[in-house]
């Protein structure tokens, strides 16, 4: 099969905030599943997406939800023209051919899928299709990254013990400020005092975590921010419409939000 579709063409913008690349490469040459743990909007995704490109290796991404069945992942049987034929999933793509398949937000996925990938996470390194009788060993260089956010552990939603430890882990977080705000500059375009501004705002929101708001603003809602002001928006407005609009719909902590944003000049 051919994966030049999946191959990520251009270098992806990444700074990094650790060890978190040496730490991917060595996983990856161990063949060691691997996890990136840490908030909505920090960076795993567009990590991944660096990785794949420095690594030459194709990049099959699956968007988890609650609705998602084995058969999504694995395959299914199809009706057709000449008839019924086995068409692969994104996992069984990517174990056969040898790409990195990103189960993004694995946490959304139901328990019963999730434990498909369990003989991919250890010595074994197979995918079992039991529909079509099929037990594929995985190419040399297939590799398995979840992202999780443990800011949405709960009795119903949260990964079974059995899988995470078969996990290698990557601790992630929002970067220091100074560091947030380079990244705001050079993603949108803007001046690097402004972006600092809008940095310091999501901070802000950030430290209301648990006392009326279940997630601060993410490093991509300031980017959607500062995007919208290099498109001519007032500040004030920009960062509305990118961060309180999306964070909440209770009132007091709307109000509460723009006080934060009015204690700036913009």
């Amino acid at each position: 099969m051919d994966l030049t579709p999946y191959q990520i063409a251009n270098e992806p913008f990444y700074q990094q905030t650790g060890n978190e690349r040496a730490l991917f490469q060595a996983a990856a040459a161990s063949r060691l599943p691997l996890m990136l743990k840490g908030p909505t909007g920090c960076g795993k995704t567009r990590f991944v997406e660096y990785m794949a490109w420095h690594l030459n290796r194709a990049l099959i991404t699956v968007a988890c939800h609650e609705d998602m069945t084995a058969a999504d992942l694995a395959g299914r049987y199809l009706l057709t023209a000449e008839g019924t034929v086995w068409q692969d999933g994104p996992l069984t793509t990517s174990v056969r051919h040898g790409a990195i398949c990103y189960l993004d937000e694995i946490v959304e996925a139901r328990q019963d899928t999730t434990v498909l990938i369990h003989p991919l996470t250890d010595n074994r390194r197979i995918l079992p299709l039991d529909r079509k009788a099929e037990l594929v060993t995985a190419h040399p260089d297939f590799l398995l990254v979840v992202s999780y956010n443990p800011g949405y552990q709960s009795a119903v939603k949260d990964l079974k013990e059995s899988t995470k430890q078969r996990f290698v882990a990557i601790d992630f977080s929002y970067p220091t400020q100074r560091d947030e705000a380079a990244i705001v500059a050079r993603e949108a375009g803007i001046d690097i005092r402004m972006a600092a501004s809008l940095v310091d705002v999501a901070c802000g929101t950030r430290n209301l975590r648990g006392r009326g708001l279940s997630e601060g603003a993410s490093t991509r809602m300031i980017v959607h921010a500062a995007r919208l002001m290099a498109a001519g928006v007032s500040g004030a407005e920009a960062l509305r419409a990118a961060m309180i609009l999306p964070l909440t719909d209770d009132p007091d902590m709307r109000e509460a939000l723009e006080a934060v944003i009015a204690a700036h000049a913009w």
